[in-house]
């Protein structure tokens, strides 16, 4: 097939592309900008467009499919030409489906933990030697690409996304992938400016329940009261549907001398990861990773080496008086999640929380107050956003003292400009310090291990 990315650029357009690549297809693209590590990961494929911008002349009527990015416009002109020549156009959801349609797909949903779900599932797999495509929402240890796709895989694990698939198809992505096995790890109000209301977030879940496959198996967190609600009134209201429920609780697990251990009766197992919330992403993929044909003896034995995801608490820095870690958070749930694992892993250390605020639900006034409460474990902590990031999304302005005073935490500040919060964060001691922080952004290109004097390890 000849395949053509409107915006073949982003994270999981150009992942997508590379693999078709692989697969045979003859794949082209355009993007108006394209940032690292896309780009050299497409220059090294011959994929990178010769020029940035769109050119609707590449749309010919050759062309068998268009996939189309979320970061596109609907008034995209390449997207215009191929509506008017009656190609097909495919979000990039849509077109995962349609090359996983004859597998067994497992997909990982819910407001946070799903990328870390997910990952656990594909390490379990890839232990265990069982073949499986996936698509999964950041880099892990092991994996070329964030995205496989093959004609050999049985299976499909794919990170359900809520958000939408397209400017043109305004469904949750996950929508498309009409699972046999599905997890729900949790349900918090995130991207407002998408779903405005809770009630219309919490219906996407409703609409994934519904479009299972007959007899699929549902694994749900029980411990998640929104969750619970969702799972059991849709299941009640609709039991054409056959699903087979599989609730699930927190991973038992105990902390000897700053290590974690998993606890199945007696028997005792060593993980690098930490914190409840893992804990509890553990035991939906050891639900999920059965289901794929993995032991319970291997999905323990790969968890001891299991890194997590890039981005997901990763360590920067690991020494006896000073630990570094970043981490995706951004939404709130995650970060209170974030912060008290941090905590309960070191609890006689002083620990420093940092958050950038940076997506459009985050910096809107209405959606400030979900974040009281949040940095509740940290004994710093630091807010930072921009008023000229601010200003490019066409936000109105945050008055930092209103927003330390939503927080609600006693040694908050709020910073607004990188350099104050540099200035800040390179006056604190790093002996007997745990640093986190926590952004879906860049902080302005801070290299925070520079800031604090330290050598990446």
């Amino acid at each position: 097939m000849r395949i053509h990315f409107i915006a073949i650029g982003g994270a999981a357009m150009h992942n997508l592309a590379l693999t078709l690549q692989k697969k045979g297809h003859t794949v082209t693209g355009s993007d108006d900008v394209i940032y690292e590590p896309s780009r050299t990961r497409l220059a090294q494929a011959g994929l990178l467009p010769e020029q940035e911008g769109w050119f609707p002349e590449k749309i010919t009527p050759e062309i068998d499919a268009v996939i189309l990015g979320m970061h596109a416009r609907i008034d995209n002109p390449e997207l215009i030409r191929a509506r008017e020549l009656g190609l097909p156009v495919y979000s990039y959801p849509e077109f995962v489906f349609h090359e996983s349609e004859g597998k067994k797909r497992i997909v990982v949903a819910g407001s946070h933990g799903k990328t870390t779900t997910t990952a656990m599932i594909l390490h379990a797999m890839q232990y265990a030697g069982l073949r499986t495509d996936y698509l999964v929402g950041a880099s892990i240890d092991g994996f070329d690409r964030m995205v496989e796709l093959t004609d050999q895989a049985p299976t499909i694990v794919i990170e359900g996304d809520e958000y939408l698939s397209s400017p043109l198809d305004r469904r949750s992505k996950f929508l498309h992938y009409r699972p046999h096995v599905a997890v729900i790890t949790g349900i918090a109000w995130d991207h407002m400016n998408v779903f405005p209301t809770y009630d219309q977030y919490t219906d996407c879940f409703v609409q994934l329940i519904l479009s299972l496959e007959p007899g699929a198996v549902l694994i749900y967190n029980r411990e998640d009261p929104e969750v619970v609600r969702v799972v059991e009134q849709t299941l009640a209201r609709h039991p054409e549907l056959q699903v087979q429920p599989i609730p699930y609780a927190t991973h038992p697990y105990e902390i000897r001398q700053g290590k974690v251990w998993l606890v199945d009766g007696s028997k005792r197992y060593p993980v690098t990861l930490f914190g409840r919330h893992n804990m509890s992403n553990l035991s939906a993929a050891l639900l999920a990773a059965r289901q794929a044909g993995v032991s319970s003896a291997d999905f323990y034995a790969s968890m001891a080496d299991f890194r997590g995801a890039k981005n997901r608490l990763e360590c920067l820095y690991d020494e006896p008086r000073t630990v570094v870690f970043k981490d995706f958070a951004h939404a709130p749930s995650k970060v209170r999640a974030t912060v008290a694992a941090v905590k309960e892993l070191y609890p006689d250390r002083r620990v420093v929380a940092c958050l950038e605020l940076h997506t459009y639900s985050s910096l809107n006034r209405d959606f400030l107050p979900q974040y009281r409460g949040t940095m509740a474990g940290a004994d710093r902590a630091f807010v930072f956003y921009s008023h000229h990031a601010m200003e490019i999304k066409r936000m109105p302005p945050l008055d930092p003292a209103w927003v330390a005073g939503e927080f609600a935490h006693p040694a908050l500040e709020v910073k607004t400009d990188i350099e104050s919060l540099r200035e800040a964060v390179r006056a604190l001691p790093v002996e007997d310090t745990v640093f986190l922080f926590m952004s879906s952004g860049s902080w302005d290109g801070t290299d925070w291990l520079a800031e604090l004097g330290l050598e990446k390890k």
